[in-house]
């Protein structure tokens, strides 16, 4: 792997949650995964069985990625092994961001949410 050192002068995060990752440097494997569950309601009525992710197809089923069959070739030549940035502003990161300054071999990002809305019927006025 390629290998160069990160400067950043000014990092500025005012929030970072649920997982989220600030790196500077290199790295050989990211694997970042979420997942979650948006339940939106007119009524506040609570339901037990919805905060079982296993209740939910979409956390289970695979992801089928189609082949990449495009011959590519790179050539990259780096006069100076640094990266430099000057200043980098986030006004919040949530949910497994990932903020990378660096090389990295391998990435892998994920993320299933599943939206619930319960909402009352309303019946036509005439």
């Amino acid at each position: 792997m390629l290998q160069r050192s990160s400067v950043v002068n000014s990092i500025n995060v005012t929030s970072a949650s649920f997982a989220s990752i600030i790196q500077l440097g290199d790295s050989r494997i990211i694997n970042g995964f979420s997942r979650a569950l948006a339940v939106q309601r007119e009524a506040e009525v609570f339901n037990s069985k919805e905060g079982n992710f296993s209740n939910y197809s979409v956390f289970s089923e695979p992801i089928h990625f189609s082949p990449i069959n495009e011959r590519m070739t790179i050539s990259t030549h780096n006069s100076f092994p640094i990266i430099k940035v000057n200043t980098i502003s986030i006004l919040a990161m949530s949910s497994d961001a990932i903020l990378h300054v660096g090389n990295s071999e391998n990435v892998s990002m994920e993320a299933r949410v599943k939206h619930i809305r319960h909402l009352h019927h309303k019946k036509d006025e005439q």
